[in-house]
């Protein structure tokens, strides 16, 4: 029985021992699995490691080309900054030339002006006094004109221009009304003479009555014109009557100086101007 039970125990013995070989040869399995698995994992690390560091390599060649394009554009910004930096310093040489040159070119101009500024002034002043001249002379054409433009009764005779200092009805004026006189009736005496043969030579007779109706009416409109002008003879006689009694060219009713353009008008006016407007009123009234 007891031999059984010890060959039990050696059994046992043997089989726990084979167990715990079993088991430490397992842990040592293990143990190089894990090993060789460690050993495999930095190996992997290191390839994976490998590879990025393949790749990361571009990304540092980009990080420096990116660099390299920073300091690319810095540098032309500085270039760019000391460019206009240099202009800066270069304008104001460029200023001082350019004044220097204007003041240079200023200084024939000033003196130019001052030359030629008190000559401009007398030329003006000098023209102004010709023009002013020019003006005086135009007026008194202008003056003439209007006063020969007067309806002058005679043609031929210039209106009369007074002086300082003449007296009114001057022996002057009167030689030249009694020249404006003498002429007008020379003139009116003239056309009498003219009607009075017109009247002869066409006194014939026609046969058509139309004919001698016409004539007769020319006829008569002439002698009507010719008894007014008759009637204005004996008024020129009357004022050459008064010319030679110092008794023309003055208001019959009021006495007052006619005046010499109211009497180159109508040489032949007994009246001023006011006392003949009363006149015309007072026959319109009594002629209403």
């Amino acid at each position: 029985m007891v031999a059984k039970k010890t060959v039990v125990r050696k059994k046992s013995v043997a089989r726990k021992k084979t167990g715990v070989k079993k088991r430490t040869v397992a842990k040592k399995s293990a143990a190089k699995k894990v090993t060789a698995n460690k050993k495999a994992a930095p190996k992997r690390s290191t390839v994976a490691k490998k590879k990025a560091s393949v790749k990361r390599k571009p990304a540092s060649k980009r990080k420096t080309t990116a660099k390299t394009g920073v300091k690319k554009r810095t540098v032309a910004k500085k270039s760019a900054a000391k460019k206009v930096a240099a202009k800066k310093k270069a304008a104001p040489k460029r200023s001082t030339v350019a004044k220097k040159k204007a003041s240079v070119k200023r200084k024939p101009a000033a003196k130019r002006k001052s030359v030629t500024t008190k000559p401009s002034l007398a030329k003006s002043k000098a023209d102004n006094k010709l023009l002013a001249k020019e003006e005086k002379k135009k007026k008194r054409v202008e003056l003439l004109k209007r006063r020969s433009s007067v309806a002058m009764p005679v043609e031929g005779v210039a209106a009369y221009t007074t002086h300082r200092g003449e007296s009114y009805m001057s022996p002057k004026q009167l030689k030249h009304f009694r020249k404006i006189l003498l002429q007008w009736k020379q003139e009116l005496l003239d056309e009498v003479n003219r009607t009075v043969d017109h009247m002869k030579k066409d006194a014939s007779q026609f046969a058509d009555p139309a004919d001698r109706a016409t004539q007769e009416e020319e006829f008569s409109l002439e002698l009507r014109t010719r008894d007014r002008e008759g009637k204005l003879v004996r008024k020129i006689n009357q004022t050459l009557a008064a010319i030679d009694a110092d008794e023309y060219g003055y208001c019959e009713s009021c006495g007052v100086e006619i005046g010499i353009k109211r009497l180159e008008a109508r040489p032949t006016a007994t009246l001023c101007i006011d006392c003949k407007t009363l006149q015309e009123i007072k026959e319109k009234q009594n002629f209403t």
